[in-house]
């Protein structure tokens, strides 16, 4: 279970300083704040940190209330960068040490999507002596490498 939108939204005020206040904002104003929660994920999912939250092809579509199945340990980073977003429009001016933990936050979550690609020898590069003949069908070299399998134009294909 993950957490709602709504809780992202909320939590993000919070961090604002806008906890008092939660119930005197108004339905344009949690819009407003769930229309940016979309667009940062939206970015980050450019990005390639696919977090599986669920952004919703048109902006009246989006509902706060819906789970986003996205992992724990990526809670953090996505309500602080977007209490980050979101203090301008209130006037709020962000704590240093608010910045300072959504960046190293921002960049745990990098440093999980940062996977290094798979490297092949190439097909011109003479397998060696430990490799004999009869093993690799009298071929002195490395097989030619096998194209990765590609995703489309969204990028490499993930597992969760």
């Amino acid at each position: 279970m993950g957490w709602t939108k709504r809780q992202f939204v909320t939590q993000a005020f919070e961090e604002v300083g806008l906890a008092a206040y939660v119930f005197d904002l108004t339905p344009a104003q949690l819009q407003s704040a769930l229309n940016r929660l979309d667009s940062m994920m939206a970015s980050w999912n450019a990005k390639g940190i696919r977090l599986g939250y669920p952004i919703a092809s048109n902006p009246q579509n989006s509902d706060l209330d819906e789970e986003t199945n996205v992992p724990d340990s990526a809670n953090e980073a996505i309500y602080l960068n977007l209490g980050i977003r979101i203090a301008p429009g209130f006037g709020k001016t962000v704590a240093p040490e608010t910045k300072a933990a959504a960046k190293m936050a921002y960049d745990v979550l990098l440093s999980r999507a940062a996977v290094p690609p798979e490297q092949q020898f190439p097909g011109t590069m003479p397998s060696g002596a430990g490799n004999k003949p009869w093993r690799v069908y009298n071929d002195p070299f490395f097989h030619r490498p096998v194209d990765p399998l590609l995703a489309g134009e969204d990028g490499p294909i993930e597992f969760n």
